[in-house]
């Protein structure tokens, strides 16, 4: 038996310079206005002002690691880091997630204190400081519009901002209430349907990048079309098992599967044409491929390799 493997290394850029100077800018102009937010809280009493303060000290938390994540993916890999830091990006989409949904339960228990104890909330300050919260916020959506919007660190800190407007124009929204009407419970009521709204978008983020980190397979990638397509297409090939795929950023999906041969068929040349097959049907640019010829290599230690769940196996008899 003859085994060959081979390694396909083309990756996209791993940090686009745009989207690492957008996120830059967006941290620096929400951790301003988080300062002015968390005064006019206090000032006015209003927790709408207070919860959206917190989510914007979560922004900048969340902008600037995204930030660190983008200047990490552009050191190079080492012997303890082969994939060098690339999947930094995902491990802070994750961690933004989780602080979100802990920034929304904390809303919701404080509206409900609120809510048995209202107290006095200066309706015209708030009025003012959520409105410009929500100029701000815009204006910081806008920077990260023309970032990468499939980068999941770009996902997350775009999740963040849009959690924090509509806080903002919940603030505002309770402010013209009280101001109109001088119904106080107003401004915890709203923030607890805020805070339901950052937990459906906290747990969509969490899931994708848990995802992610699990190893499972990319969004939008059939592993069961790849061996009968690959049997189909690539002549000599006659057999595909062992597939397994993966990604380390959403933008960098991998694949590694076992390839069986006929005896004439030359396995450099499978090999190539395998990987074109994956980057051109599958949009795989990393990928490593196992020659084989007769029994599967790894079925001395493993058994029957059909034991195996992730194992797929697509059999062909070229002509």
């Amino acid at each position: 038996m003859s085994d060959h493997a081979g390694h396909s290394h083309g990756f996209a850029g791993h940090a686009h310079g745009a989207s690492e100077k957008r996120i830059a800018i967006a941290a620096v102009v929400t951790g301003l206005f988080m300062v002015a937010e968390v005064v006019g809280g206090l000032v006015s009493g209003s927790l709408a002002l207070l919860a959206d303060a917190g989510h914007m000290l979560t922004d900048f938390t969340a902008l600037s690691l995204g930030w660190l994540a983008f200047r990490l993916a552009r050191r190079p890999h080492d012997d303890k880091r082969t994939y060098g830091y690339a999947r930094f990006q995902v491990l802070v989409a994750f961690v933004n997630g989780v602080a979100l949904f802990a920034i929304a339960g904390f809303i919701v228990v404080e509206a409900w204190h609120r809510v048995g104890q209202p107290g006095e909330i200066l309706g015209g300050t708030m009025l003012a400081v959520a409105a410009v919260g929500l100029a701000v916020n815009l204006g910081v959506l806008a920077i990260l519009h023309g970032a990468d919007r499939d980068n999941l660190n770009i996902r997350g800190a775009v999740l963040h901002v849009v959690g924090d407007l509509l806080g903002s124009v919940a603030a505002i929204a309770a402010a013209l209430v009280i101001l109109w009407t001088g119904w106080t419970p107003i401004d915890p009521i709203l923030s607890v349907l805020v805070a339901l709204l950052i937990l459906v978008s906290a747990w969509r983020l969490v899931r994708d990048a848990g995802h992610l980190l699990l190893e499972g397979v990319p969004e939008g990638l059939d592993v069961d079309a790849i061996g009968p397509h690959l049997v189909a297409t690539v002549p000599g090939v006659c057999e595909v098992h062992h597939v397994h795929a993966w990604a380390l950023t959403p933008e960098r999906p991998m694949v590694t599967l076992h390839a069986a041969i006929v005896d004439s068929a030359e396995p450099t040349a499978a090999i190539r044409a395998i990987k074109a097959e994956l980057a051109k049907r599958f949009a795989i640019g990393h990928a490593t491929v196992e020659i084989e010829r007769g029994r599967c290599a790894d079925a001395a230690t493993e058994g029957d390799h059909a034991h195996h769940g992730h194992h797929e196996h697509a059999h062909g008899h070229p002509a």
